[in-house]
């Protein structure tokens, strides 16, 4: 059952590195040296949305204005890979916090459910608790949920489980840094579960906040 989870997850991830690969390739200065600039620049990721935080708050893009974003989709009843994700997330930004806490007050962690069938606001608060004091979970309507995870190019479906209420949600594995203008920069490590390295390990994803948050 978890491979059909992990199936779009990957192939989502693999795309959008190819872009980001192309892009690097595209910003190397005639002499070689690569130019500083985000891997993931003038790729059409995110947009305007309104969702609802894990307080019954409703939560809109222009709220972050001036923030960079750490964007994850994800679900709360995930058995085991957005919960590694996150813990690892938070813990980079704990790091980089720790390290530099004016430049890491800037960023804002976002938790985008797929799920918004059992993902409420009652359910998320407890969830996102666990992993950072500011990570902010945010539901809606499953037309907003459409919506936002469209605009970030995050796929998701419902894998059928031994009960209907004990399904999956097969969705894209990606972690994405936006800038303070809401525009994609690069996105974060994570860990692919069919390896033995841990790509996504927190002092990797503290690097990375580090090279791009100014």
């Amino acid at each position: 059952m978890m491979n059909i989870a992990i199936m779009g997850q990957k192939l989502a991830r693999s795309s959008l590195l190819l872009f980001a690969a192309t892009a690097l390739a595209a910003c190397n200065a005639p002499g070689g040296t690569p130019e500083a600039t985000p891997p993931l620049a003038g790729a059409k990721i995110g947009g305007p949305f309104t969702l609802t935080d894990q307080n019954g708050k409703t939560v809109s893009d222009t709220d972050f204005a001036g923030r960079y974003r750490l964007v994850y989709f994800g679900y709360s009843y995930c058995p085991d890979i957005c919960p590694v994700d996150l813990q690892k997330l938070m813990r980079g930004l704990a790091a980089f916090e720790k390290s530099d806490p004016a430049r890491g007050a800037k960023v804002a962690p976002i938790f985008i459910t797929v799920d918004p069938e059992r993902d409420t606001p009652a359910a998320l608060k407890p969830f996102v608790s666990r992993y950072h004091p500011r990570l902010l979970g945010l539901t809606g309507t499953p037309e907003q949920i459409a919506a936002v995870a469209k605009a970030f190019v995050v796929t998701y479906n419902k894998v059928p489980g031994s009960a209907p209420d004990r399904y999956l949600m097969a969705h894209s594995q990606l972690a994405f840094l936006m800038d303070p203008d809401g525009k994609p920069l690069a996105l974060l490590p994570l860990d692919d579960p069919s390896t033995e390295p841990d790509e996504g390990a927190p002092d990797k994803v503290a690097t990375d906040l580090a090279k791009w948050v100014k």
